[in-house]
């Protein structure tokens, strides 16, 4: 496995997979794949396996709080699952967040999403106390805007 930073050139290939993460992640536009990939490409880690793309994750350091790196869309393709590659993406952006210094990555995810849920916790993150609980995982309420609860899970760097 090769984990390297998104490209530019990775556009078409990053929205298809994306999209298979419908529907708790959505892919985004080609001109914010660029974005990513120019801006932040150092927390936007891809996995390539024999020439196949993987896995990607998009993150990015908080402006308002820069301890703080935010994993917007983790995304393994179906093919790839239980091979370590979510393990060696989450591990790209840890690496990165230590160098700078930061406190703790962080991520959001639907309360519904089991497979998830159990993914963050294997990779050693903790599902932070929210305003309520729903079938044994905290939410905080309104965390994404008005009516959009979240599971929020973090991960201590230092």
């Amino acid at each position: 496995m090769n984990v390297t930073s998104l490209t530019v050139a990775m556009t078409d290939d990053i929205i298809e997979l994306m999209a298979l993460g419908e529907p708790y992640i959505r892919p985004r536009t080609s001109s914010d794949y660029w974005a990513y990939a120019t801006l932040f490409s150092t927390t936007c880690p891809v996995a390539m396996i024999d020439g196949q793309l993987a896995g990607a994750i998009i993150g990015f350091r908080s402006q308002d709080e820069p301890a703080d790196v935010y994993l917007q869309d983790v995304m393994v393709h179906p093919d790839y699952r239980r091979r370590g590659v979510a393990n060696a993406l989450v591990g790209s952006v840890f690496a990165v967040a230590e160098s700078w210094g930061c406190r703790r990555l962080y991520l959001t995810s639907e309360s519904d999403n089991s497979g998830a849920d159990s993914t963050w916790r294997k990779l050693g993150f903790v599902n932070v106390p929210g305003d309520y609980a729903l079938n044994g995982v905290q939410v905080t309420r309104d965390f994404k805007g008005p009516g959009k609860d979240r599971a929020v899970y973090e991960l201590i760097v230092a």
